[in-house]
């Protein structure tokens, strides 16, 4: 039985700030401005981006944080970035067609002490990315993409006042394919006390954000002490999974440089597997699905020698983790694939997994089944992080639509 206890008090405290947006009159439509997280776009795309002249893409796709700052300040000065008036939280709806896919607020969000934690990361991190994040964020002088974050609860006062905000009208409308994504103020002290009180009762576990969260947090640790700390708060779009579930899904691996049936005679070593005449499929729980050339095998049953040996030092609960089969029992320990870039490609849908390996010579893809978030937050309550790249939460917010930029919010 895992541990869920935490501290009553170890709460997160939402604050409003002056939201960093893009003014339409300068820039048109915001939609051509603005894009999905960090990881959501592959090189080519980031390349076409670039090319736009005020891209958002030109502040977080940089090899030169300083250059990227330099930028920034004349997007300010020229007023195609802006900041608003006054301090505001940011009630933030995403639809496809007439369903609510998300509803949340954007704030500036305590960030923890070592001490005590009010916000659960779950996924381990690459200190190299943590190391670029936060090169880039302390350059700019600014977090240019919210911290995605899951609340299990809202008071039916703070629920009854977003209802009441959705209402009014909106100071974004941006639209990325089938999405559209509306952000909207709260101005009024009185209603930014419900908000911030309905939401944040109880910890939030990250849903997108880790390497980000890691950087803030050194951030922070960076510049503690007797003065002002400009990074003891982090912007962060809390939703809530209880009104409006955020959908998780697995994210799957592609080896270019593994033969598929070769792949599968490995595996049978330390697992149970078994052809798919029917071709791949999406795996499901217990299970992995290996495929290749347009051939399938389904993956069970670990053998447990196998896995303890692949497991070492790892906490008891990797056992039944598809990541930890995946990574540390197939890939590392079974096929010797190196933990080197380029040696595993991470994709989020599976159809383009399958597509990827389709031609014999390909490579190899391994689906992954989706987690449950309940499974999710009681491990992160327990401090047990999962292996990288196990879960993706979505849908998540658009990049660009609100920023934040330290002092004076």
């Amino acid at each position: 039985m895992l541990s869920t206890d935490l501290p009553h008090h170890a709460v997160p405290q939402l604050r409003p700030f002056r939201g960093i947006r893009y003014d339409p009159d300068r820039v048109g439509d915001i939609s051509t401005v603005v894009c999905p997280p960090y990881d959501d776009i592959g090189p080519a795309r980031v390349r076409a981006l670039l090319a736009r002249p005020h891209h958002i893409t030109r502040l977080l796709h940089t090899k030169n944080p300083q250059a990227a700052a330099v930028e920034m300040e004349r997007w300010l000065r020229g007023g195609v970035l802006v900041r608003d008036a006054g301090p505001a939280l940011y009630v933030y709806e995403q639809h496809a067609g007439h369903e609510l896919l998300q509803r949340g607020v954007i704030g500036a969000l305590n960030l923890p002490s070592h001490d005590r934690s009010t916000v659960l990361p779950h996924e381990d991190v690459e200190p190299h990315v943590v190391a670029v994040r936060a090169a880039l964020m302390a350059a700019l002088r600014a977090q240019p993409e919210p911290l995605l974050l899951a609340c299990d609860s809202t008071t039916q006062a703070a629920a009854r006042l977003m209802d009441r905000i959705v209402r009014r009208p909106a100071l974004a409308v941006v639209r990325s394919g089938a999405i559209t994504h509306t952000l909207r103020a709260c101005t009024e002290p009185e209603e930014q006390a419900v908000l911030a009180a309905g939401l944040t009762r109880h910890p939030a576990l990250i849903a997108d954000g880790h390497h980000r969260y890691a950087a803030l947090r050194n951030l922070r640790e960076r510049h503690d002490g007797p003065g002002p700390n400009p990074w003891r708060s982090a912007l962060a779009l809390l939703v809530d999974s209880s009104a409006a579930p955020l959908r998780l899904t697995a994210i799957h691996r592609v080896i270019p440089g593994l033969e598929p049936e070769k792949a599968a005679v490995a595996a049978s070593d330390v697992a149970r597997v078994r052809p798919l005449p029917e071709g791949p499929r999406p795996p499901g729980p217990g299970e992995l699905v290996l495929t290749g050339a347009g051939r399938a095998w389904t993956i069970t049953t670990p053998h447990p020698q196998a896995l303890n040996e692949a497991l070492v030092g790892k906490p008891r609960q990797w056992r039944a983790l598809p990541a930890a089969v995946a990574d540390h029992l197939l890939l590392a320990h079974t096929w010797s694939v190196p933990d080197l870039p380029g040696a595993v490609h991470h994709v989020h849908d599976a159809t383009e997994a399958i597509t990827a390996v389709a031609r014999p010579g390909s490579g190899t893809a391994l689906l992954l089944p989706a987690m449950v978030e309940g499974t999710v937050r009681d491990l992160a309550r327990a401090g047990v992080m999962l292996p990288r790249k196990s879960t993706s939460f979505g849908p998540k917010p658009a990049v660009g639509l609100i920023m934040r930029r330290l002092g004076g919010s």
